[in-house]
């Protein structure tokens, strides 16, 4: 599901709320995790999961290309854990398509 996608499918359902307000909102609380995260916070929503800012350490890597070697530098990643309720919700559903016959798969 994109950004798009998302929208389109909270307007659908919430049919008095214009499409542009619903984009709006859906930017609005990307933003705000964002931001939240650049700043060093964490951003819990109870229920879906906790996102977070991990470290990563310098290493050496290999350039597919060439083989050599290249210096990487540390940097701050984006972290998500799932929240108990979502992956229950998730796991739950798992067995509505048979296997093999799933979206995608």
């Amino acid at each position: 599901m994109t950004k798009s996608d998302l929208v389109e499918a909270i307007a659908k359902k919430e049919p008095a709320l214009p499409a542009a307000a619903v984009e709006r909102a859906v930017n609005l609380v990307f933003d705000s995790i964002t931001a939240a995260l650049a700043g060093g916070d964490r951003v819990e929503v109870r229920g879906f999961g906790a996102f977070s800012m991990r470290t990563r350490r310098a290493r050496r890597a290999r350039n597919p290309k060439t083989g050599g070697p290249v210096d990487v530098p540390p940097k701050r990643v984006p972290f998500f854990v799932t929240g108990k309720d979502l992956a229950e919700r998730v796991n739950a559903s798992r067995f509505t398509y048979p296997i093999g016959q799933g979206r995608g798969g």
